[in-house]
């Protein structure tokens, strides 16, 4: 198998992530099924992605043809067995907890073809932690794509040492063929590269705001204005959700047991009280409105 057999992709999950990724697969010329069990997410999901096809239109950055040929491309369905059936790559998108996409990943191992390829879009939890549900270990790789994929030109692809070296490549050149820039580590860790950097930045900023050094509002201050950040670590945790962060931090201090992984007390409340950042209207700050940028 190489990247020409690939024609059909299905993402599995339909969230902030998920909707996403798969429009990106449908713009990229693939036959693209984004599923999820919830009927209300799926309806939610296209209803987005229509308000940010039209925004591109509207800027010039695609044309209302090419908007069209993509949601043609692009179905929705409830149904994982119908879903995967007759796809060539999988891609998982659901929530980050270990249980939850071991157990996707045993259900796509009964429905999917032989060939298939199962990716998963975790920024934190290794492959081969998933893929020992499975009988394909070799077609089996990371994906990790940056929030929002309509706008990050980055994913990190990850191999465990039983992932092969065509399953990696056929990754990357999906990547290529959706005008992403791919970056191949041959080398699993938890986090990856871009998470461990992020996890280590926020940690330091969360112990800055916990020992009262300064407030989480002056921490983003001086990130923006002295480090030349785009956003600071306090309104990156309310744009990813901070659900998201919790659940990272929680997965990290499962595998190593080191009370420094534990999560954030103060995150862990926020979480607690339902306040996610900006999906739900508060986080670390207050939002009128919940939408994204695209």
């Amino acid at each position: 198998m190489n990247a020409n057999d690939v024609k059909q992709i299905t993402v599995i999950g339909s969230g902030q992530m998920g909707h996403q990724i798969g429009m990106l697969f449908a713009l990229g010329g693939y036959e693209t099924i984004i599923q999820d069990v919830n009927e209300a997410a799926l309806k939610d999901a296209e209803s987005k992605l229509q308000a940010i096809m039209d925004k591109w239109v509207a800027k010039g950055k695609l044309s209302q043809d090419g908007k069209q040929a993509a949601f043609s491309r692009l179905r929705f369905s409830q149904s994982l067995e119908e879903s995967v059936k007759h796809s060539d790559l999988i891609l998982e998108a659901v929530t980050e907890k270990l249980d939850v996409k071991k157990d996707v990943f045993s259900k796509l191992e009964q429905y999917a073809p032989s060939h298939a390829i199962f990716a998963t879009n975790s920024s934190t939890i290794v492959n081969s932690l998933i893929a020992d549900v499975t009988n394909r270990p070799d077609k089996v790789v990371n994906m990790h794509f940056f929030f929002p994929p309509l706008l990050m030109d980055c994913v990190e692809v990850v191999m465990s040492e039983e992932s092969s070296e065509e399953t990696a490549q056929i990754a990357m050149d999906v990547c290529k063929q959706i005008n992403r820039t791919s970056v191949l580590l041959k080398k699993e860790i938890s986090g990856f590269v871009a998470n461990r950097i992020l996890g280590a930045l926020q940690k330091e900023a969360v112990a800055l705001y916990e020992q009262g050094i300064a407030d989480y509002k002056d921490i983003d201050i001086i990130c923006r204005k002295a480090l030349n950040h785009p956003i600071g670590p306090f309104e990156l945790m309310d744009l990813s959700g901070l659900d998201v962060a919790y659940y990272v931090m929680d997965q990290r201090y499962r595998e190593t047991g080191d009370p420094d992984d534990k999560p954030f007390a103060c995150v862990a409340e926020k979480v607690e009280k339902g306040e996610l950042g900006r999906k739900t209207g508060k986080g670390w700050y207050e939002y009128n409105t919940q939408k994204v940028k695209s």
